[in-house]
């Protein structure tokens, strides 16, 4: 639950230093932890992923919040 994303921001989502909501900054006087960082968490989460030969997906509705899903191989361990 929660906000959500927009449908025309979710393309970028994942790009280094990429922010949903602009009004979110460092400098922000809001004591909302998700208003403080980088924009490098999403971007890191899915080159980690890739890394290891998955995808991530990611799918939001505006008011009522986003959910992400991560698909990773099977591996047998022998």
């Amino acid at each position: 639950n929660g906000p959500g994303i927009p449908a025309e921001r979710l393309p970028a989502l994942f790009d280094r230093f990429y922010r949903v909501d602009a009004a979110r900054s460092a400098d922000s006087d809001d004591d909302d932890l998700a208003a403080s960082g980088s924009g490098l968490g999403l971007s890191i989460v899915a080159g980690i992923i890739q890394l290891h030969g998955g995808q991530v997906h990611v799918t939001s509705q505006p008011g009522q919040g986003t959910a992400f899903e991560i698909k990773l191989p099977l591996v047998s361990v022998a």
